[in-house]
């Protein structure tokens, strides 16, 4: 089965993780590890740049827990990704590709999952025998868990975000924080959070047997949430989608036409521009499922006007085969 494409979405939480390739190092030296938080610090401080909520770095792999913004998540990532793997490369005298195929992202439903993903990147490092104990891991330096406890700066680092679920009162909020941390301890590895799929979206396995057979939950395995959580996050990314494919019609109409996307649009009735717009309309239902309401609201026109400009070429392309 072919692989789905990453999803891509600006406001939402986003799991992120990338492995070396057959499990190796993608870190050797603490300075590598350094300046590849230099470089995240640099993005998250650009203009678009996505918000930092949680992190850790080990030797073979590093989980993050972003919101992206204007700035793209794959360009993130190829950035982030690319500049590492050279400079790692050079410093040891290596070639060929240093991570394994591509990061991998999942969506994530905030108010279900947010504090658990938090907890869980946190305490990588214990569950990897790095640090031992959460006296250790308030800190150690390549996990943001320290950067909560104010053990260690990073500016980039959105700590109020999560400290805000605990308490508006910083000292009580941390406080509750560490305790809901050192309540993670004994539970290990976390499969359920580790990516999407129908028996994390319908609750777990019990749940989804316990539901009839008629009943429908949405799943997918790019996405950690709910089956209502999926759907509107599939909605939006199709919505995404339409608009670009509309786009492009749009611009290969004018490019063809020689009409601008003014005129197009406009209320130019222009006997090259209404051709050109019904070009536009036929393409935009044909290739993007787009509804006469919908090309009415671009053109500001009625979907009573986009229908009649529909029926009359129809009518004239008729007119025209008969002679």
């Amino acid at each position: 089965m072919p692989r789905q494409a990453r999803l891509d979405v600006p406001g939402l939480i986003h799991h992120v993780m990338a492995r070396g390739i057959e499990g190796r190092e993608i870190f050797r030296l603490n300075k590598e590890r350094d300046a590849f938080l230099e470089r995240l610090a640099e993005m998250a401080s650009e203009k678009g740049g996505p918000t930092v909520y949680a992190w850790t770095l080990m030797s073979n792999h590093f989980h993050l827990l972003i919101r992206p913004a204007e700035m793209h998540l794959s360009t993130l990532m190829q950035r982030l990704m690319t500049a590492h793997a050279i400079n790692f490369n050079k410093r040891h005298k290596r070639t060929g590709h240093l991570f394994q195929n591509r990061y991998k992202s999942i969506v994530v439903e905030e108010d279900v999952y947010f504090l658990e993903l938090v907890r869980y990147i946190h305490l990588n490092p214990i569950r990897a025998g790095i640090v031992t104990g959460l006296s250790a891991l308030d800190k150690y330096r390549y996990a943001g868990h320290s950067v909560i406890m104010g053990k260690r700066g990073y500016p980039v680092q959105e700590v109020d975000g999560v400290l805000s679920w605990f308490s508006d009162n910083r000292k009580t909020a941390l406080a509750k924080y560490r305790e809901f941390v050192d309540a993670g301890l004994d539970q290990g590895e976390r499969e359920d959070l580790r990516g999407g799929g129908l028996i994390r979206s319908a609750g777990g396995v019990v749940a989804l047997l316990s539901r009839g057979h008629d009943a429908h939950e949405s799943a997918d395995e790019r996405i950690l949430g709910s089956g209502e959580f999926v759907d509107s996050v599939l909605n939006a990314k199709n919505v995404k989608s339409a608009i670009s494919l509309i786009d492009g019609i749009l611009s290969e109409v004018c490019s063809r036409s020689g009409i601008s996307a003014q005129r197009i649009l406009g209320p130019s009735r222009d006997r090259k521009a209404c051709k050109a717009r019904v070009e536009f309309f036929r393409r935009a239902q044909d290739e993007a499922g787009t509804t006469i309401s919908d090309l009415g609201r671009m053109t500001v026109r009625s979907h009573v006007a986009v229908l009649r400009a529909l029926e009359r070429a129809e009518h004239e392309k008729g007119l025209g085969s008969e002679h």
